[in-house]
């Protein structure tokens, strides 16, 4: 029994000490990544502004267009959760910026694509421009997870939508 207590107290105050270093860093994060392809910005492009279905983690993908012109994306991962996106800027075939229009989540922010190309490759950047509201969430993020871990794994299910191991970098 005073095994079981002291382990419940260690557990507490490990749950304290994460809320309490999560609610010390800032909400707000800017993160980039980039990767270089063996594709044109035309070839590219229509995989970043079209369905998401491409990617191993979305089951589903739908784009909406709403009264007044506002296009969103409706994405549905294979977890079952669902995530609505709305086009904020598109410059075909070289940018484009989505912010998550869903509220009530834990994280918020936008992600800007840039598309580069020199030398008959083209360089995709992401920038996260996000923010993470739950304290034990930004702990995660920043020291389990890593704040780049979704662009990396966008980058990579992108090189392998065309064929490409691709070396994802900053």
């Amino acid at each position: 029994m005073k095994i079981a207590l002291v382990g419940f107290g260690v557990l507490l105050l490990l749950v304290a000490v994460v809320i309490a270093i999560g609610a010390m860093l800032p909400k707000r994060h800017v993160v980039a990544r980039s990767a270089v392809f063996m594709a044109s910005p035309e070839r590219l492009f229509p995989l970043i502004a079209g369905s998401q279905v491409w990617r191993p983690d979305v089951k589903a993908c739908e784009l909406i267009s709403a009264d007044g012109g506002n296009q969103f994306q409706r994405e549905t991962s294979k977890r079952g959760e669902t995530i609505l996106y709305e086009l904020q800027q598109s410059r075909p075939p070289l940018a484009i910026q989505r912010r998550i229009a869903t509220e009530n989540l834990p994280y918020g922010g936008t992600w800007s694509f840039v598309l580069e190309p020199a030398n008959g490759e083209t360089r995709v950047r992401i920038t996260e421009d996000g923010e993470v509201y739950n304290p034990a969430f930004r702990f995660v993020s920043k020291f389990v997870m890593g704040q780049t871990a979704t662009l990396d794994a966008y980058l990579k299910a992108m090189g392998k939508a065309v064929g490409e191991n691709v070396r994802i970098g900053n």
